[in-house]
């Protein structure tokens, strides 16, 4: 979590921004039961700013692996990436969810190196994922 003081009126601003999800598995506040974090997409460990336009909020799972990357290997190309900016990019013009919905599919280079760094099918989630799933819960609509 960072430690970081976010205000709280801009917290609420990215809150709403954000649906309440974690903007890298889309895990929904309100499903999960636990607070979204705010996550700092350039990080503050690297000079990144406690401004608008570099908050999004994660889930403390997502957020911990991503710790301070910026960066991460596309398991395809070996190539290192850029890691997906739930800000500025559109979740499905990277990712996709498999026949089942529960799985991440990373559909692009950034996608999938944030598949892999960010462990966005760990397994629990995967789990709890199907449980959403069959209570129409999931995947989000848009």
């Amino acid at each position: 979590m960072s430690s970081a003081y976010v205000p709280a009126d801009l917290r609420r601003r990215v809150c709403v921004q954000a649906r309440y999800r974690c903007g890298y598995c889309l895990s929904q506040e309100k499903i999960t039961g636990a607070a979204m974090e705010i996550d700092h997409l350039f990080p503050r460990a690297r000079g990144g700013l406690t401004i608008e336009e570099n908050l999004w909020l994660a889930c403390s799972f997502c957020n911990d692996y991503k710790g301070d990357r910026v960066t991460w290997l596309d398991p395809e190309t070996g190539r290192s990436v850029r890691l997906f900016n739930p800000r500025f990019q559109v979740w499905a013009e990277h990712f996709d969810w498999d026949a089942t919905l529960t799985t991440v599919l990373g559909t692009t280079a950034s996608g999938r190196a944030t598949v892999e760094a960010l462990k966005l099918n760990r397994p629990l989630l995967v789990r709890a994922r199907q449980c959403w799933v069959a209570a129409g819960w999931h995947p989000p609509q848009d």
